[in-house]
């Protein structure tokens, strides 16, 4: 028995000096996963670990998507003296919009529930980290929030619609 010992003893040193690499590069990866597809926060659990990875705001740059801001067309058709100059301007009130895009595949809710109002409506100031809309994935509610403060100028989805990865859903004017 005392034969056991030594090895459960020996077995135990050496764990913590190889476990924690192991944790962080784990910590790492789950942090790239937040980072992402925006979530934010992501709990993994296991009989050694429980292991919470929350977003603190710092950077969302790759949430970013500008070929998609072209796309939608804005509501300037009306304008029909100067067509040159007003092509002109119209690219470059498209690229003041940032849009928020889905960060997973999913069903898009524009409220917390069916009796409640909308998180947000058109031409609402929106600050950083508010909640605009809610993405069911797997059962589970994950609310999008604005990456940017500015004016709510879009709503690309409809209510209960299903998005796709990347599908941008608002337009915020900086």
């Amino acid at each position: 028995m005392a034969s056991r010992g030594k090895p459960r003893a020996e077995d135990r040193r050496p764990e913590p000096a190889d476990a924690g690499p192991p944790f962080v590069a784990i910590a790492r990866g789950l942090a790239e996963i937040v980072t992402e597809h925006n979530l934010s926060e992501l709990i993994l659990d296991t009989k050694e670990l429980t292991l919470t990875v929350r977003r603190g705001g710092a950077v969302a740059a790759p949430v970013h998507v500008a070929p998609a801001v072209p796309a939608p067309v804005a509501s300037a058709p009306a304008a029909s003296p100067g067509g040159a100059a007003a092509a002109a301007p119209e690219p470059a009130a498209s690229e003041k919009h940032h849009v928020v895009t889905s960060p997973f595949v999913g069903t898009f809710y524009r409220r917390p529930n069916p009796d409640s109002p909308n998180y947000v409506s058109l031409h609402d100031k929106v600050d950083k980290g508010q909640v605009l809309c809610i993405v069911e994935a797997m059962k589970l509610m994950n609310e999008i929030e604005a990456d940017v403060a500015g004016t709510f100028v879009g709503i690309l989805v409809e209510d209960g619609a299903p998005v796709e990865y990347g599908q941008p859903l608002f337009k915020i004017a900086q």
